[in-house]
C-alpha cells in the first residue's frame, strides 16, 4: 500500500488538474477579479491561496488593525476600556457609516470598540485614533510600525477607518497575518471581533459578518467595502478545535463574499483525510508577494450598470437573483464544496442558502455614550439614549417634510451610489419612524442620526450647513443638488464599511 501512494497521490493530482483546466474552458466569462486565502490559525499553514499577494484596497477591513492597536494600548497599560474619549469635529465629519454623534460627545473605549467592530462606525474608528495616538496622522504611524513588526509587507495606512486613499493598501496575505496575530496576542479581547449585534437606544444593529449565527462555528472578524476594492472579509471559524481562517477580497455582494469564505472554510474542515493528496502551499508568512497596483472594482461595483446601490452589506443578492448570482461560477464554485466534501460527512446545507436563513437568536450588546455604567445607572444611559432618539423625531405631518431634506442631504455626504442607497434608506424611516432594527445597510443607519438632528433643531440653521463639509477622504464637500455630486464622486471609492 506504501508503495502505490505515490502514484495513487500523482495520479490523483493529475484528475484534479483536468477537472480544474475542464472548468475554466467551460465557464471562461466566470474570471474576474478576486483574491482567496484560507490558512490554520494556529500554525499558519496555508490550505488554498489564490492571488493572496496581489496588493489590494483594504476597505473597513482596516478596522482590525485599529482594534488590534488600541486593544494592545489597553493591555500595555496605556488606557482602559472605561477610558472616556471625545468625538470631535473631525471624526464627526467622517461619511458613513457612523453612528453619527454631534462634537463634543463621550464615550467608552469598550463603546467606540464595539460600534466599530459591529456597525463598523468610520467615526468610531477616527475617536480611538484620535483618543490612542492624538491625530489620525500620529494613529496611522503606529498602524504601520505594527504592520513591520507583524511582517505584513505589503500594507500600509494613511487613515484608521478604511475610507478611500492611495495609500491605504493590503493583501489577503497580511490580512490572514493580521488575523493570527490578534487570535495569537489579543485572546482575552477577541470578544470584540465575534459581537453578534449591538443596540443602542432604541436601535439594532446586526454584525454585517453574514457567518455569525449562521455558519457553524463561525467565531470572528470584519467586513468591508468601498467601490475600488469590492465587498471583503476576514472571517474566522472553529470545528473540534481546530480554528481557521478565511479571507474575501473583491467578492460581488455582501452575500457572496460570505458564502465564499463559508465554502472556503467549510473545505478547510473537509480536507482532514486529504492533506496528504495535496502539495504544501506552506506558511502565510512565506507566501510570495506580487509586484503590482491593487485592482480597481470602481466600475463593476459602482457603475451605471449596478443593478442597485452597492452597500457593505447589500443584501441576499444571489436570493434575489435567483439561478444568475446564485450559481456555482457566481458564488466562487458550491459543486467544488459539494466535490471535496462527498463521501466525507453529511453534506452541510448549501453555502447560500445558509447565509440567506435567519442568523440564530441573540441578545444584543448594549452600547451607550457617556462613563462606564453598571445596574440601574446602565438601564437609565440606555433610556436618555432612547428618550433622545424619541425627542428627536418628527411629529405629525411634519415630520414627512423634514425627512425630505434628510434624503437630499446623503450625496452630499458621499458619493452617488451612497446618495441612491441612503434615499432609500430615508424612505423607510419617513414611513415608519418607530423601526427599532438596523441590519439592512449602512447609510442606512446613518441616515437616522442625521434625520434626528434636523428633526431636533429646525431652529437652527446652522444644523444643514454642518454637514456639507462632513465628507473627507475620497469624498469633497458639494454643491446643495444632489445631482451635482454625481460628477467628482464617480473619480474615487466610498461609501465603505
Amino acid at each position: 500500500m506504501h508503495a502505490l501512494r505515490p502514484l495513487l497521490r500523482k495520479s490523483l493530482f493529475n484528475l484534479f488538474a483536468a477537472g480544474l483546466a475542464c472548468a475554466a474552458l467551460l465557464a471562461p466569462g466566470a474570471a474576474r477579479a478576486e483574491a482567496l486565502l484560507l490558512i490554520e490559525a494556529d500554525s499558519g499553514k496555508v490550505l488554498q491561496a489564490d492571488n493572496a499577494t496581489i496588493p489590494w484596497y483594504p476597505a473597513s477591513v482596516t478596522k482590525i488593525m485599529t482594534a488590534y492597536v488600541t486593544l494592545k494600548a489597553v493591555k500595555d497599560g496605556r488606557l482602559t476600556l472605561d477610558t472616556l474619549l471625545t468625538v470631535s469635529p473631525t471624526a464627526a465629519s467622517q461619511s458613513p457609516s457612523k453612528m453619527g454623534f454631534r462634537p463634543g460627545t463621550q464615550l467608552t473605549v469598550d463603546n467606540a470598540l464595539k460600534m466599530m467592530m459591529v456597525k463598523s462606525a468610520n467615526d468610531m474608528a477616527v475617536v480611538l485614533a484620535e483618543g490612542v495616538g492624538g491625530s489620525i496622522d500620529g494613529f496611522s504611524a503606529m498602524m504601520n510600525d505594527t504592520a513591520k513588526k507583524l511582517g505584513m509587507t505589503q500594507t500600509s495606512y494613511v487613515n484608521p477607518n478604511g475610507l478611500p486613499a492611495d495609500g491605504q493598501i493590503t493583501s489577503a496575505r497580511d490580512l490572514g497575518i493580521l488575523a493570527r496575530a490578534f487570535l495569537r496576542d489579543l485572546p482575552e479581547y477577541e470578544y470584540f471581533v465575534h459581537i453578534p449585534a449591538i443596540r443602542f437606544g432604541k436601535r439594532i444593529t446586526g454584525n454585517f459578518n453574514k457567518l455569525i449565527g449562521r455558519y457553524p462555528g463561525a467565531d470572528g472578524f470584519k467586513t468591508g467595502f468601498i467601490c475600488a476594492s469590492g465587498y471583503n472579509l476576514v472571517a474566522s471559524a472553529t470545528r473540534n478545535g481546530r480554528r481557521l481562517i478565511a479571507v474575501v477580497l473583491g467578492a460581488n455582494s455582501g452575500t457572496a463574499r460570505a458564502v465564499k469564505a463559508a465554502q472556503l472554510l467549510e473545505r478547510g474542515f473537509s480536507q482532514d483525510n486529504l492533506t496528504w493528496l495535496r502539495p504544501s502551499l506552506g506558511t502565510v508568512d512565506n507566501l510570495v508577494a506580487v509586484d503590482a497596483s491593487p485592482p480597481n472594482l470602481r466600475d463593476e461595483m459602482c457603475g451605471p450598470n449596478r443593478k442597485r446601490p452597492a452597500s457593505d452589506d447589500d443584501d441576499a443578492l444571489i436570493a434575489a437573483n435567483g439561478s444568475t448570482t446564485g450559481s456555482a461560477s457566481a458564488t466562487g464554485g458550491e459543486a467544488q464544496v459539494t466535490f471535496f466534501t462527498a463521501g466525507l460527512q453529511p453534506p452541510l446545507m448549501k453555502a447560500s442558502e445558509l447565509m440567506a436563513s435567519a442568523p440564530a437568536a441573540a441578545e444584543p450588546v448594549l452600547v451607550y455614550t457617556g462613563p462606564t455604567r453598571t445596574g440601574p445607572a446602565l438601564i437609565a444611559a440606555v433610556a436618555a439614549d432612547a428618550d433622545q432618539q424619541t425627542v428627536a423625531k418628527p411629529r405629525g405631518k411634519k415630520s414627512r417634510v423634514a425627512k425630505k431634506p434628510d434624503a437630499a442631504d446623503k450625496p452630499k455626504d458621499g458619493n452617488k451610489d451612497a446618495g441612491k442607497e441612503s434615499k432609500t434608506a430615508a424612505a423607510k424611516p419617513a414611513a415608519k419612524p418607530d423601526a427599532k432594527t438596523d441590519t439592512k445597510s449602512d447609510t442606512k443607519t446613518a441616515a437616522k442620526p442625521a434625520g434626528t438632528k434636523h428633526a431636533a433643531a429646525k431652529h437652527d440653521a446652522a444644523a444643514k450647513p454642518a454637514e456639507k463639509p462632513a465628507a473627507t477622504g475620497d469624498q469633497a464637500p458639494k454643491p446643495a443638488k444632489p445631482k451635482a455630486a454625481t460628477k467628482p464622486a464617480a473619480t474615487k471609492p466610498a461609501n465603505n464599511s
